[in-house]
């Protein structure tokens, strides 16, 4: 996801956002335990997504 699309998303929608791509991080990272997944970068792709989104969101957040 582009920093431009998290940015033009409200506060509220990037927390509801934020909490969905955490469940299933954590669902990947369980199902990778089990049996290996074909594409490992796809957790990694997801980690930084949820940080970008947590930066915009305290960017945000500062700003109001």
């Amino acid at each position: 996801m582009k920093a431009s699309e998290i940015r033009e998303m409200s506060i509220t929608d990037l927390r509801d956002r934020i909490d969905a791509e955490k469940a299933a991080l954590d669902t990947m990272k369980i199902n990778h335990s089990i049996s290996p997944i074909e594409d490992t970068s796809k957790i990694a792709k997801t980690r930084k997504d949820i940080a970008r989104m947590m930066t915009i969101l305290a960017e945000k957040e500062k700003q109001n």
